[in-house]
């Protein structure tokens, strides 16, 4: 490959692995010639010594947007694939995020809409009740910090659609930082940040029986150096 990335590896077993994405890299190609997180993974393991015979491409289980940071999950087996696709549907496997947002929130609590993706513009619509495409979303944040006009949240994924977080934050009035898609121009350009402040930072795994060593885990990176900027990690 010719883009040389060292892959900040969480954790690393036989079926799995937890990979910390950076911001501004593909969870998986777009066009033919993209390099994603899906080429780094499966050039990663080539590498090494007991995979260099194996036929087997790892596959990315869940996704994040471009420019969102944070931990992927890759099966490095069919059976790994299988199971992360089996919890991550009946949504038994929990994500939390990190994001900062205009406005100061004060308390938790749970949203919910209805999301309808625009294909063409590659942008969804939240609404308050059922519109033809669309689907049910349930978005769970607690305030973690603020400061001056921005509120760092920490967000639940209860369901998992396409830039969910973003819209439906925004659609509360708390548009995420540096989001220019659904954010607010005159915040972003206040703190000069030109990609959104969102980052999938825990996962905590169900109880498998099956998989002693992922059972009931929960795994996290430390806060970017974005976040930092404006909220130190306690």
């Amino acid at each position: 490959m010719s883009d040389e990335v060292k892959l900040d590896v969480l954790y690393e077993d036989d079926k799995f692995l937890i990979v910390n994405k950076p911001s501004g890299m593909l969870s998986q190609k777009a066009e033919k010639n993209d390099i994603s997180l899906v080429e780094y993974v499966n050039d990663y393991l080539s590498a090494k010594e007991e995979h260099k015979e194996s036929t087997f491409k790892a596959g990315i289980c869940n996704r994040l947007d471009r420019n969102t940071s944070g931990l992927m999950i890759a099966g490095k087996s069919l059976r790994g694939l299988q199971k992360m696709s089996e919890i991550i549907k009946d949504r038994s496997i929990h994500k939390f995020y990190l994001t900062i947002v205009k406005g100061i929130v004060d308390k938790k609590s749970v949203i919910k809409g209805y999301l309808r993706k625009d294909e063409k513009n590659n942008k969804v619509v939240i609404y308050d009740n059922p519109v033809k495409d669309s689907y049910e979303i349930h978005t769970e944040y607690e305030p973690l910090a603020t400061k001056d006009d921005m509120t760092l949240l920490k967000v639940r994924l209860i369901t998992g659609k396409t830039h969910q977080i973003r819209a439906h934050l925004a659609g509360i009035s708390h548009p995420v930082l540096g989001d220019f898609k659904y954010g607010d121009k005159v915040f972003n350009e206040k703190y000069g940040e030109k990609k959104q402040l969102l980052h999938s930072y825990q996962v905590v795994f169900p109880k498998l029986d099956d998989f002693p060593d992922i059972s009931e885990k929960s795994f996290n990176t430390p806060y970017p150096v974005n976040f930092t900027k404006y909220f130190k990690e306690n």
